[in-house]
């Protein structure tokens, strides 16, 4: 059943590798609870669901944790049902932990400039780097599209970028000028670089092994930048992706536009910016309004 369901999600729901391992863990931390609790999967109610639930709880699992395990769980039994395992989907009333608004940190332009600027251009690594962040910044990239973009991907000449995005799905985004003129400046070096089998399509590689950039690389690049740039808040590449959103909305642009540059399946998601800019609206008139003074 559970080779048929991971079949499922990889051809039917096409989810990306990190996501599927993600829903297969979730599954069978159900399957291990369940199997404690001598109960067949076939045979699971609502109410068992619920002592499910309560369970993580006593186990200490935040409420983001829960929610996620939760929606993997939905998965699964709407797989059970499609694929004829049982008549019934008793996760349907299953509800998920209440999961406040969290507002991320977000980067001035100042402030990314001055990440940008720490940036040592003798180095090896230094135009790559430029370039990398520019990208993100420029197109609101998350961490894992940015490290799957393509030679393909690039229209520069006409000032997009292809991105794959969750579940494979692909999006045009536009770059900005300052990007375009980075990442040709980083062509000139990778072209000079030693690239191992496989790893030529790549855009961003390392380029001292020849492979593409992992996440974790892209996560330490930022963190080493941050700290040298002295600015004391929670920084990691997917700050430079609310940061762009942020400063979108600050100037003026359509929550739908900007929706569709992340690449958001619900507008809701993207509303979380709409949080953001009323904080800092507030902030300003607490500042600067006189009867606060």
């Amino acid at each position: 059943m559970m080779k048929r369901y991971r079949q499922y999600l990889l051809l039917e729901k096409s989810l990306s590798s990190n996501t599927l391992e993600a829903y297969m863990d979730d599954a069978m931390k159900l399957l291990g609870y369940m199997d404690d609790c001598g109960i067949d999967i076939t045979d699971v109610t609502l109410d068992d669901l619920h002592g499910f639930a309560a369970a993580m709880g006593d186990l200490g699992i935040a409420p983001r944790s829960q929610a996620r395990i939760i929606s993997g769980v939905k998965s699964l039994f709407r797989f059970l049902v499609l694929d004829g395992y049982r008549q019934d989907d008793p996760s349907e009333l299953l509800e998920a932990p209440k999961i406040g608004r969290h507002l991320p940190d977000v980067l001035s332009v100042d402030e990314i400039d001055c990440i940008i600027g720490q940036i040592d251009l003798s180095q090896r690594e230094g135009q790559r780097n430029r370039a990398m962040i520019e990208t993100m910044y420029s197109c609101g990239l998350r961490v894992s599209e940015l490290c799957s973009l393509k030679m393909e991907d690039l229209f520069l000449d006409e000032g997009f970028i292809r991105v794959t995005g969750k579940g494979s799905k692909q999006r045009l985004v536009p770059i900005s000028g300052r990007a375009i003129h980075e990442i040709r400046n980083y062509l000139s070096d990778r072209c000079h670089a030693e690239i191992k089998p496989g790893a030529e399509p790549y855009l961003f590689l390392s380029l001292r092994r020849g492979r593409p950039l992992s996440r974790i690389m892209v996560f330490d690049i930022v963190k080493d930048l941050t700290a040298k740039a002295g600015i004391n808040k929670t920084v990691s590449p997917h700050t430079f992706r609310h940061s762009f959103a942020t400063h979108l909305l600050e100037g003026g642009a359509n929550l739908r536009a900007i929706q569709c540059m992340l690449g958001h399946e619900k507008i809701s998601t993207t509303e979380i910016y709409t949080h953001i800019d009323r904080s800092r609206l507030r902030e300003e008139i607490v500042s600067h309004h006189p009867r606060n003074l």
